[in-house]
């Protein structure tokens, strides 16, 4: 019945995988929002939890490395955590992502934006 449309059909699936596509990084973007991940510096004295979005979340804060002569020391494990904790999220983000376009045939470590 379709026989004369030819490269119509294949037009349509690939709007079709497009469409499936966009709803799959949809959900996945707000799924990203809620998967936390955790870093950490100082041997777990200073912790720091965000999202796989980036976005700090919380931080925990071991009371023994309060000493007022050392708040340098203390300045540098709290970054140093909240980085830890932002490669974690991007890493998490990355293999997230490849789930979805490895699941669609595309190459796993394809960058789409993000």
């Amino acid at each position: 019945m379709f026989k004369g449309l030819g490269q119509m059909g294949d037009m349509a699936k690939m709007m079709k995988a497009a469409q499936e596509m966009q709803q799959k990084m949809a959900q996945l973007q707000e799924d990203m929002r809620n998967l936390m991940v955790e870093g950490e510096s100082g041997a777990g004295l200073v912790k720091a939890t965000c999202t796989a979005k980036g976005e700090l979340k919380a931080l925990d804060i071991d009371p023994s490395i309060f000493k007022p002569d050392e708040k340098e020391v203390v300045e540098d494990l709290i970054l140093a955590a909240i980085k830890d904790a932002q490669q974690k999220a991007e890493a998490k983000a990355k293999e997230e992502m490849g789930k979805i376009t490895e699941g669609m045939g595309l190459p796993k470590d394809m960058d789409l934006p993000f």
